[in-house]
């Protein structure tokens, strides 16, 4: 099975669409946000809301937006307007603390993993101007420490510290519309399990699709990575294990 690229450790930043900026946490409950001039990186902006240490972060590339999450529960999507960046709050309906985040392809949705054992799916509602979310809950058996998107923008895999990697239907009326990337994936119901990979005999950190979506990578503590093929169908795996420190992140890959 041939296959590039490569593994992070799982560091909180990100790049603009221009990869001209970059969005960080320095272990704090800030967000700074840096631009590279001519030979050096400069401090634009300091992202100050959240009570605790910032957990997540991800930046839209269409939109221009940035989503946050913090161990404090909450979630934020800040807009540029002007030389100022807006936080809106996201209702979460965590009660521990959020881990992870990742915008969906479309960028209409985002999913939050936390130590609630649950996942909460969130979108923007136009009639009432707030982002709310709908949450995958009783599926988890631990804290989820990671969430990737398919192309199809409705199937979410997500990795937890129960040693599995799941697959859930995010499908929501309303948000969601057929396509050709979507197939079959619209016949499933949101919070309804597609698929539980048992792969790894640790916790499991940092999963990926490939841009194709046909093949779905995850990275277990035991300095293993897992590439299941036909995920939906009867998934077929591989395993490559490595002799460094255990895997935190799968950055990217590509089938």
């Amino acid at each position: 099975m041939p296959c590039c690229g490569a593994l992070s450790d799982n560091s909180d930043g990100t790049f603009n669409q221009s990869v001209t900026v970059i969005a960080f946490c320095p272990n704090t409950t800030e967000v700074h946000i840096y631009k590279f001039f001519t030979d050096k990186w400069e401090k634009l902006h300091v992202l100050a809301k959240h009570d605790q240490i910032v957990s997540g972060i991800d930046w839209s590339r269409s939109s221009n937006k940035i989503v946050t999450v913090s161990h404090d529960r909450n979630s934020y999507v800040w807009t540029q307007e002007g030389q100022d960046w807006v936080p809106t709050l996201v209702i979460l309906k965590l009660n521990r603390a959020a881990l992870c985040v990742q915008w969906s392809p479309k960028e209409n949705k985002f999913a939050v993993g936390s130590g609630a054992k649950s996942v909460s799916i969130c979108y923007y509602e136009q009639e009432n101007n707030w982002w709310i979310s709908k949450v995958i809950r009783k599926k988890h058996e631990s804290s989820v420490t990671s969430v990737a998107w398919h192309p199809n923008n409705i199937h979410l895999a997500t990795t937890s510290t129960d040693g599995k990697c799941r697959v859930f239907s995010t499908i929501i009326k309303g948000v969601d519309t057929r396509g050709p990337q979507a197939g079959a994936s619209v016949d499933w119901k949101f919070g309804e399990q597609i698929a539980q990979l048992d792969l790894s005999p640790t916790w499991a950190f940092g999963v990926r699709w490939s841009p194709s979506g046909k093949t779905l990578a995850y990275a277990g503590h035991s300095s293993m990575i897992y590439f299941v093929d036909d995920v939906e169908g009867s998934p077929a795996a591989q395993n490559l294990a490595l002799r460094d420190l255990p895997l935190r992140d799968v950055d990217s890959f590509c089938f």
